[in-house]
């Protein structure tokens, strides 16, 4: 996919890291804008694919750490957008999966900027694929909830009654910090303490790592974990899924 039309920006959903994941749309994409103006979470082998002509925005967030402000990254791509620059703005995962994706394009409409979305795979996808799960089974729950604790007003007075049930099936992203705190929630209202749970550090990339816990093990295990992880509450990796994306390639 190109961009034709004049002041108008792509926001592109980049997968989770590797570039296998990458939907052939969004490869065209980024080989095809003037500027590219991407997260940190974007995975090296996707940058790689983007031309050496191509101007890059790094314009990354770090839970806890160095940011760009939100009005800084509204007001890029304003300002890229105007030039009539082919822009695209890469976010890992998906793009409208707690991504602030409503604030930038808000941003350009106040600005009278069009825009078009094109979506990515979501890290709860590919971490539930890397287990070799899925993430709904007939019988088993016919929902799966996505959740964040990252920067979420309200986290607390999430439906836990609901969760707690046994066969629910929830993602949670950002949230080893806080993965005592969800256990203490969960514990309280029901749930039992042998429901599995995995975490998926690093979903998709080389150094992926698959951390099989327990709801009574969770707060120990996720303090394993160094780089971003996502957490599936009541799924457990199966024997078979002990191949990585890496070696499936090999």
């Amino acid at each position: 996919m190109s961009l034709s039309s004049h002041q108008t920006v792509l926001f592109v959903g980049a997968g989770p890291g590797a570039a296998d994941h990458l939907t052939l749309g969004a490869l065209r994409a980024i080989t095809s804008a003037d500027v590219v103006i991407h997260d940190r979470l974007v995975g090296g082998e996707v940058l790689d694919l983007i031309p050496p002509q191509t101007r890059r925005i790094d314009v990354g967030k770090e839970g806890f750490g160095p940011s760009t402000a939100q009005a800084t990254i509204n007001a890029t791509l304003v300002t890229e957008a105007l030039t009539g620059a082919r822009v695209v703005r890469l976010k890992g995962g998906d793009c409208g999966i707690f991504a602030r994706l409503d604030e930038e394009i808000a941003a350009l409409e106040a600005a009278g900027i069009g825009f078009t979305i094109l979506p990515g795979l979501t890290s709860a996808t590919v971490a539930a694929a890397s287990i070799g799960q899925a993430l709904t089974q007939r019988g088993r729950n016919a929902s799966v909830r996505i959740l964040t604790w990252h920067d979420m007003a309200g986290f607390a007075e999430q439906d836990w009654r609901g969760l707690a049930r046994r066969g629910e099936v929830a993602a949670i992203y950002m949230a080893k910090k806080s993965a005592r705190f969800i256990q203490g929630r969960l514990m309280m209202h029901g749930a039992a303490v042998d429901t599995p749970v995995t975490l998926v550090e690093n979903v998709s990339r080389a150094d992926e790592r698959v951390l099989a816990a327990t709801l009574a093990t969770l707060p120990e295990v996720a303090a394993q974990c160094d780089g971003p992880a996502v957490i599936l509450f009541g799924l457990a990796p199966r024997q078979a899924a002990a191949i990585t994306l890496k070696e499936a390639r090999a």
